[in-house]
Order: structure tokens, then sequence, then C-alpha cells
């Protein structure tokens, strides 16, 4: 790691399959604060977790535009030179996202 890269105060949003206690005590470790469902099928069931169900929430939001962007192979295997072209690669891949949505809600009426 970057020593030079702030990690306090930092929070990781995770799924319950991310959830043992081992995982939390290392998030802990590196002053990362563990956003992660509890899975109860773990039979531990505590008290002290704290998980805010709003920010766990904003997760799939982020999860379903992270797996949009992946239909596009151009942005997936990266093979721009320049931060330029790749970044414009990723606005024509937004504006037809939102096309796509756009004219799939006019069918609909």
């Amino acid at each position: 790691m970057n020593p030079n890269i702030r990690m306090n105060d930092l929070f990781l949003n995770a799924d319950a399959g991310f959830d043992s206690i081992e995982f939390r005590h290392f998030c802990f470790s590196k002053e990362i604060i563990p956003n992660i469902a509890i899975n109860w099928r773990n039979g531990v069931n505590t008290d002290d977790t704290f998980f805010d169900e709003l920010l766990y929430q904003e997760r799939y939001c982020i999860e379903i535009t992270i797996a949009w962007i992946d239909n596009f192979r151009t942005l997936l295997n990266r093979f721009d030179v320049t931060c330029s072209s790749w970044c414009s690669f990723n606005f024509i891949a937004f504006i037809v996202i939102l096309l796509k949505k756009i004219n799939k809600n006019k069918k609909s009426r």
C-alpha cells in the first residue's frame, strides 16, 4: 500500500458474502469502517455491528452502473493509450446508455 494515501475514516460497502469477524477486524485494523450486510447463516449475531441500510442501498446503483459499462468492450479492455480518448469513449458509452433508457421509457407509454 502507498503510505501517502490516507485510509482512515473510509468506509467499505460490501454484501453479506464478505461478512466475517476476521474481515471486519482486518478493516478496523486499517481504519476502514465496514458497512457489510449481516450474513445470518454465519450463526453469529452481534448487536454492536454497525450497518447503514441507506448507504448499503447506494451500492446497488454503483454496481448496476458498472455492469452497464462492462457491456462496452472498448472500455472493458482499455485499448486506448491516451486518457482523453478513454474518457471520450466513457462519455459515448454514457450517452448510449442514457438514450437506451429514454427510448425504453417512451415505448412503455
